[in-house]
C-alpha cells in the first residue's frame, strides 16, 4: 500500500488538483503523504515546508479514509547536465531568495516558450485554443486545449505525439538552469535534493551518475511497460541515497506509485516536523 506519494502537481503548474483539494484526494487513495512538486515552481500556498491536515478536514468528501494527510512543499525542476535535460525532486524547501529568484527566471521563459507553442498550433491548426498563458504553464495546458477543441482532430496524446512534442512542428525548446545550479540552490534551500524519474531518460546509466552528487533518487515510478530497476538500486547502495517514489499525478488519481509506511521512514528523517494547519 502506497504511503507517501512524493510526486504530484497540482494546477499551480500543469496539474489539476487545487492545493486545497490534494487532503481529500489523499484520503481517497488512503494516501497519507503528499509532495506537491509543481514544475519550476514553488506553490505558494503552503504555510511552512510540511504541514498536516487535520482529520476532520474535508470530512464531507465522502473519501474512505479519515487519517490526517501531511503536504511536504517541494519543487520539480528541470536543469541541463552532462546527461542531456533532467528533472530535480526538492522536499521540505524554504522559498529562499535563491530560489524565487530562479523561480522567476524560469517561468518568465516558461510564459514565453508557451505562448510560442500556442501561436505555432493555432497557426498550424487555424483555430483559436483560447488558454491563458500564465504562471506555471506548461505543454499539458496545450494539448489539453488541444483534446477539448470541437475543431481538432487530435486528442491529449494525439497533441504530443504529433505537434508539441520534442521534435515536432510546434514545440519550442526551454532554456533551463545548468544542474550544479538548481543542485546548490534547493540544497541551500533545505531540500533533500534527487533525481527524479531515472528510467525516463534517454540514458538512464549517465542520468544517474549525477546522483553521486545528490541525496536521493526516484525509484517507485509508474514507468510504463517492464523496466529493469536494478541500475537504480545500485546507484542507491553505491551513493547511500534516499529512496523517493510517487505517482508523478497531473490529475487527482494519488498513490498510483510511492513508499510504503516503512520505506518513508528515511525520508521523514530528512524533513521538518511538521505544522498543524
Amino acid at each position: 500500500m502506497v504511503h507517501a506519494d512524493l510526486h504530484v502537481h497540482t494546477d499551480c503548474s500543469d496539474g489539476q488538483l487545487s492545493l486545497s483539494s490534494v487532503p481529500a484526494a489523499a484520503r481517497r487513495a488512503d494516501v497519507s503523504v503528499v509532495a506537491v512538486t509543481d514544475h519550476d515552481r514553488v506553490h505558494p500556498g503552503f504555510e511552512a515546508p510540511v504541514q498536516r491536515h487535520a482529520a476532520d478536514a474535508d470530512a464531507d468528501d465522502g473519501a474512505a479514509s479519515v487519517e490526517p494527510v501531511t503536504l511536504v512543499r517541494g519543487v520539480e525542476l528541470r536543469v541541463e547536465s552532462a546527461a542531456g535535460r533532467v528533472d530535480l525532486l526538492g522536499y521540505g524547501v524554504e522559498p529562499t531568495s535563491d530560489l524565487r529568484d530562479l523561480e522567476a527566471r524560469v517561468q518568465a521563459d516558461r510564459r514565453e516558450r508557451g505562448r510560442a507553442i500556442v501561436d505555432r498550433v493555432e497557426d498550424r491548426l487555424g483555430v483559436d485554443l483560447d488558454v491563458e498563458v500564465r504562471e506555471g504553464f506548461g505543454r499539458p495546458h496545450v494539448a489539453r486545449a488541444v483534446d477539448t477543441h470541437p475543431d481538432t482532430e487530435y486528442d491529449y496524446r494525439g497533441a504530443f505525439e504529433h505537434l508539441i512534442g520534442s521534435g515536432d512542428p510546434c514545440y519550442v525548446a526551454r532554456d533551463v538552469p545548468e544542474f550544479e545550479t538548481g543542485r546548490r540552490v534547493l540544497t541551500a534551500a533545505g531540500g533533500l535534493v534527487g533525481l527524479a524519474h531515472p528510467l525516463r531518460y534517454d540514458d538512464p546509466e549517465a542520468a544517474l551518475a549525477l546522483t553521486a552528487d545528490l541525496d536521493a533518487v526516484e525509484l517507485p515510478y509508474p514507468y510504463g511497460g517492464d523496466v529493469d530497476r536494478g541500475a537504480v538500486e545500485r546507484a542507491v547502495r553505491e551513493h547511500d541515497l534516499v529512496v523517493t517514489g510517487g505517482s508523478d499525478a497531473h490529475d487527482d488519481r494519488l498513490g498510483r506509485a510511492g513508499l510504503a509506511a516503512s520505506e518513508f521512514e528515511r525520508v521523514r528523517e530528512r524533513l521538518p516536523s511538521p505544522v498543524a494547519v
